[in-house]
């Protein structure tokens, strides 16, 4: 079976998305999604990490992430993965019940099922890279292996 998800309001899985609202303390500071946080990175560095971090949606905060009239940091293609992997991880690290759901989706093949976005989803047709998914998996992965470390005493 795949999971699917896309919009936060869904169920089980909008909590996958990076719209959905569960903050998180990173690099010192408290973040409400990681939308939030994603699109902060890309002015590291600038009065505008701030006025990201501080909007009250995270539709606002991808909105003035996407602008491009403020100044993108310059290594911006090659971190904006690790990037997302810090944020999706601390995310999901932070919150027990969010944890909970990504293990127990176990092997299954997790994909942002985004019709516009070919990067970080799959995209209208299904031919996108899904990045997110990927990212997802990933940390499904870490948090599995620290919760056998940790129910076998390893920790």
């Amino acid at each position: 079976m795949t999971i699917y998800f896309y919009s936060a309001r869904e169920q089980p899985y909008g909590c996958f998305s990076n719209f959905s609202y569960h903050g998180f303390m990173l690099d010192e500071l408290w973040w409400k999604t990681s939308e939030h946080y994603f699109q902060a990175q890309k002015f590291i560095n600038t009065p505008h990490l701030e006025q990201i971090r501080l909007v009250a949606t995270p539709k606002d905060a991808a909105r003035m992430g996407r602008e491009r009239t403020r100044p993108l940091r310059p290594d911006w293609e090659k971190v904006k993965e690790a990037i997302m992997y810090r944020a999706v991880l601390c995310k999901f690290s932070t919150h027990a019940d969010l944890e909970k759901l990504l293990l127990s989706t176990e092997n299954e093949l997790i994909v942002e099922n985004s019709p516009i976005d070919y990067y970080w989803g799959c995209g209208a047709d299904g031919s996108g890279k899904n990045r997110l998914g990927e990212i997802l998996m990933v940390v499904r992965g870490i948090l599995s292996d620290r919760s056998e470390r940790s129910s076998a005493g390893d920790f």
